[in-house]
């Protein structure tokens, strides 16, 4: 057993019965990173905000990460400050190549096998998550999601976002699990008692705000993460 699967037995709702619902993000979490998938809606965000603020590329790119590590997304800061239409700014910024996004049989039999509730929490649109569930073959096994429209606009780190999603998935949080690549989105999940994992993908934005105090367990490779679980729960 990994000393990664160690630590997260540590936590009451991680690695036990106790457990019957687990909260996937969505982006870098349920794919890899390495798919760079991030990468194009990146220059899409970019080009988004330069055209619409009639800004260069490089100022626009400072905006758009200055609304994202304050706002949580980029969205959320273009709708309070010029009123930016999110139907809009959806489907130009999710408009993208997916054929990165590849079948990972090690998380599709994860899931398959994992016991409880499976539901994706995610800060972007349900049209695009649908899209890229199915690319990944996981389709059948999550529940719901719950996009940022369903959020009311209201972004993961802000905890109406999350208190909203329990209440409307009739969630324990006591008995939840979250899965994240952004560690500061945990920080509300650990104050409403959730068990916190946290997907280390290497990057700053990932990393921002992050201290173990809210984190239960960090892995670099949620699908390995999850297999370990299941041979541990099972065995």
């Amino acid at each position: 057993m990994s000393d990664q699967y160690k630590s997260a037995v540590q936590h009451q709702s991680i690695g036990s019965d106790k457990t019957d619902v687990w909260v996937f993000d969505l982006d870098n979490t349920l794919y890899p990173a390495s798919s760079n998938l991030f990468a194009q809606i990146d220059v899409k965000l970019r080009d988004y905000v330069a055209e619409y603020l009639s800004i260069s590329p490089d100022q626009a790119r400072k905006v758009q990460k200055d609304y994202f590590m304050k706002y949580g997304t980029t969205l959320s800061g273009m709708m309070q400050h010029h009123g930016v239409d999110p139907d809009h700014f959806l489907d130009y910024v999710h408009d993208i190549d997916f054929s990165p996004i590849e079948k990972s049989p090690l998380l599709i039999n994860a899931l398959a096998s994992l016991k409880g509730r499976k539901l994706v929490y995610t800060n972007a649109d349900a049209t695009y998550t649908a899209k890229i569930l199915d690319r990944l073959g996981i389709s059948e096994h999550i529940e719901s999601i719950f996009d940022i429209k369903a959020a009311m606009l209201k972004p993961k780190p802000v905890m109406v976002s999350y208190e909203k999603f329990l209440r409307d998935h009739d969630v324990d949080p006591m008995r939840a699990v979250m899965v994240e690549d952004m560690a500061k989105n945990l920080i509300p999940a650990k104050e409403l008692g959730m068990g916190t994992i946290w997907v280390n993908t290497g990057s700053i934005w990932g990393a921002a705000d992050h201290h173990p105090d809210f984190i239960d367990v960090e892995t670099h490779d949620l699908a390995t993460w999850l297999s370990e679980h299941i041979k541990h729960t099972t065995s």
